[in-house]
């Protein structure tokens, strides 16, 4: 079951911003959600959240660019749930004014895995999800969904492909083990990664992800080098100092000229 609310405030402001015209033009089928139900595991189940926008319009990867909206989901109302893990399928990149985002066209399916508390005992899924949804202008709206998870359901398939359509591990495909060096500036640190990319070229680029997601992250400068993609992001906490970097929470997904998309968890120093 899903319920949309879009959120007033902000799409208020994003309207008068884009014009009146603007305004008018946001569908009132602009965002369905629901959960499709998988097949369980070991410690819980594997289902998704089907996500179906109206014609054109996008909405964003869980890092979304310099210009996009992250994605955001409260399960705390659920039933005996311990924990939730996404495998985001490959996002498609937007270049929009100069502005590279990463996101979705008309739809998405995120697989979900929950964990239960109690192994054995039913999953009641109750979810609060918060996103941003664009064409021409960007509106802030939310999804709340709900579902009972039974044995095998009926969006097994789906979940499958999506599954299937999933950045390749980068280590096993030969990219990496990516280095890291840091160097603290006035409100953050700077950081250099390299990553070891035969035959890389003009046009790769990989996206940096913290673990804390309140770090912004800056766009990245590319110093072409034979062999190496290498990049340099400055990274800014809320304190605006200077802070201490897990080196191995760093998440780096390489998005190759050719087309391919690579993961590589942590770096070293």
């Amino acid at each position: 079951m899903t319920r949309l609310r879009p959120l007033r405030g902000l799409l208020a402001l994003c309207a008068l911003l884009a014009g009146p015209a603007a305004a008018q033009e946001v569908p009132a089928n602009l965002v369905r959600g629901e959960i499709i139900s998988g097949w369980p595991t070991p410690t819980g189940y594997m289902a998704a959240l089907r996500l179906t926008l109206a014609p054109g319009w996008k909405t964003y990867w869980r890092a979304p660019g310099e210009a996009g909206i992250p994605p955001s989901f409260d399960w705390s109302a659920s039933d005996n749930l311990s924990a939730v893990t996404y495998h985001w399928p490959t996002p498609q990149v937007f270049d929009l004014n100069g502005l590279r985002t990463f996101g979705y066209h008309d739809g998405l399916v995120l697989p979900i895995e929950f964990t239960s508390r109690r192994a054995g005992a039913p999953l009641a899924i109750a979810g609060h999800v918060a996103l941003g949804v664009c064409k021409d202008i960007c509106v802030p709206a939310s999804l709340d969904v709900t579902a009972r998870l039974p044995g095998i359901g009926s969006g097994a398939a789906a979940i499958r492909a999506a599954l299937a359509d999933q950045p390749r591990d980068g280590l096993k495909a030969g990219l990496g083990p990516a280095a890291c060096t840091v160097e603290p500036t006035r409100d953050g640190l700077r950081l250099t990664t390299d990553i070891p990319m035969r035959g890389a070229r003009a046009g790769d680029f990989a996206v940096v992800e913290l673990a804390d997601p309140s770090i912004w992250v800056s766009p990245v400068g590319q110093q072409p080098t034979a062999g190496h993609l290498v990049q340099v992001s400055d990274l800014v906490p809320a304190t605006a100092q200077p802070f201490a970097l897990d080196r191995s929470s760093v998440r780096l997904t390489v998005f190759a000229a050719s087309g391919e998309v690579y993961d590589l968890a942590g770096c070293r120093g």
